[in-house]
């Protein structure tokens, strides 16, 4: 079986902030932006990844959703527990004060963690934990 992950959903409350963030501050590029208002979906990624992609969505926009797990996932969003990414450059220093000078919101300086990683940590705009690890 051949299977990669070709995109991951993050949820988004400011459109203009999350692309402002993943393609200023982390450099990635825009792929599509679809939808207008809060009911945007922008899909980035890393340059020189094109089958690696980040769908920044609408928590809210499924029809399935009632308004108590609207209310349940903007607090979770809001205390930066709803969701998580994970990302890994050569270069974590750099990378966190590329960070650091920006409006992100910073979680953990670069640190060497017990298990045998060194990262960071920031909240992008919509408060999803952003975990940055060094590769060695």
């Amino acid at each position: 079986m051949d299977i990669t992950i070709h995109a991951s959903f993050l949820p988004h409350d400011d459109p203009d902030a999350s692309l402002a963030f993943y393609r200023d501050t982390l450099g990635f590029e825009v792929r599509n932006d679809v939808g207008k208002g809060t009911m945007r979906w922008i899909t980035v990624g890393p340059v020189g990844q094109p089958e690696t992609s980040i769908v920044l969505d609408p928590p809210g926009a499924n029809p399935g959703i009632t308004e108590d797990e609207r209310r349940t996932i903007a607090e979770m969003m809001a205390k930066g527990t709803y969701a998580m990414l994970l990302l890994a450059t050569k270069d974590l220093d750099g990378t966190f004060e590329r960070l650091a000078s920006s409006d992100a919101e910073i979680v953990q300086e670069p640190t060497e963690q017990p298990y045998g990683v060194r990262d960071c940590a920031v909240r992008d705009p919509a408060g999803n934990l952003i975990r940055i690890q060094e590769i060695r």
